[in-house]
């Protein structure tokens, strides 16, 4: 078994509103000693700001107060818009312990790169650039568009490890059919994983129905308000997790 690390997260994509409920879950395992900010972590659009976020000790609300009011409206065609907003929260800083998985243009490959090579804020802007909203982000003459296009987790390319926490803001009871197509193919992802991984447990997180609640429309993944009531409900939902933390379970959906 490849393994080189206890533990590895990825994290998946879902707007403001996913940043809210990764980084709601993650800092209640935080705050309650999983060490989630040093584990080889894996992130998707939203979920590389969660990563990068956790990875560089930056919390919740330090990044919404980083973003005032300019979290963009949408579609936001403006180049630049995203790292620029990135660079208010992180800087130039990077993110030695994260990867961001990317498109990239024209074919829509999935590529990741890796935190250690480029500012978080280059990552987050590539990774989260959702096409026809917001503008492809150029990094070393290469344009790159959101991760999500291919797929919401990429839980198939996550680190070797002996447990794998894999967080998904756009899963289980979210937007109803939808959200279940969408654990349907996270759950391959996670097959295909233990195949690489053999003997790795993995842990799966996802939405309860009262964060559900608040967003029926993809639209208002990008609301301020609700992305902060969500992380307040996130945050309560982590804290029961980690009170039923133990590394020997397998495949549980919490």
């Amino acid at each position: 078994m490849p393994t080189t690390t206890p533990l590895a997260v990825t994290y998946g994509g879902g707007g403001l509103f996913g940043i809210a409920y990764l980084l709601g879950v993650g800092e209640a395992l935080v705050d309650g000693g999983i060490p989630l900010g040093k584990a080889p972590a894996l992130g998707t659009s939203a979920g590389s700001w969660a990563a990068g976020a956790l990875g560089l000790g930056v919390r919740w609300e330090d990044a919404i107060a980083a973003m005032g009011h300019d979290i963009p409206r949408l579609p936001d065609p403006r180049r630049g818009r995203l790292r620029a907003i990135a660079t208010e929260i992180f800087g130039e800083r990077r993110a030695p312990n994260m990867r961001a998985v990317v498109c990239s243009l024209p074919l829509m490959r999935r590529v990741v790169l890796a935190g250690a090579d480029h500012p978080l804020a280059d990552l987050v802007a590539a990774s989260s650039a959702v096409p026809g909203l917001l503008s492809p982000h150029r990094i070393s003459g290469k344009r790159y568009v959101d991760g999500g296009v291919r797929s919401m987790v990429s839980a198939d390319l996550a680190d070797p490890a002996k447990q794998l926490l894999v967080l998904a803001p756009i899963a289980g009871p979210m937007f109803g059919p939808a959200g279940r197509v969408v654990e349907s193919v996270l759950r391959r992802e996670m097959r295909e994983w233990r195949t690489d991984n053999p003997g790795g447990l993995l842990w799966l997180i996802r939405p309860n129905h009262a964060i559900a609640d608040l967003a029926h429309r993809p639209g208002q993944l990008f609301d301020a308000d609700r992305a902060r009531r969500c992380y307040d409900l996130a945050y309560k939902q982590g804290a029961g997790i980690l009170q039923r933390w133990e590394l020997q379970y397998g495949d549980t959906a919490v």
